[in-house]
């Protein structure tokens, strides 16, 4: 009887565990949305280049090219240098039957608004941004 109840309690406790784990990977993946959200509207490329992909296309205003994670960096900080943001929101975002995720945006500076556009995917076990395009209004 003593050994049931040891099995059990071990059993429950695993159980928990597990649980707790799902739901710290379900917050995680749905935190890559708000946390790139947060780099963009600060203007920080150091932050926003953790949630890319090692590889990434970034199209800005028409010039399309496909960087390293720190090529983007660079990339990145000379367009938030010339576009100082003053506010970033999503307008849209939605997700594939593939597990493709995709968001829309609207970043706003002192001289007008880009259309902002995200794709990611699963890339070992984490959402990681693979395209990102700023589109001007």
């Amino acid at each position: 009887m003593k050994k049931y109840k040891i099995s059990a309690f071990v059993l429950i406790l695993l159980m928990v565990s597990g649980f707790s784990q799902l739901s710290i990977d379900t917050k995680a993946q749905g935190d890559v949305l708000n946390d790139v959200r947060a780099a963009i509207k600060m203007g920080s490329s150091k932050e926003l280049v953790k949630h890319l992909n090692t590889r990434i296309e970034l199209v800005i205003d028409g010039d399309q090219a496909t960087y390293s994670k720190t090529q983007a960096e660079f990339v990145l900080k000379d367009f938030f240098k010339k576009y100082p943001p003053s506010d970033f929101q999503y307008i849209h975002k939605g997700a594939s039957k593939d597990g493709l995720k995709y968001a829309i945006g609207k970043y706003s500076h002192q001289g007008g608004t880009f259309r902002v556009v995200l794709r990611s995917k699963k890339f070992n076990e984490y959402h990681k941004i693979y395209n990102l395009d700023f589109t001007r209004d």
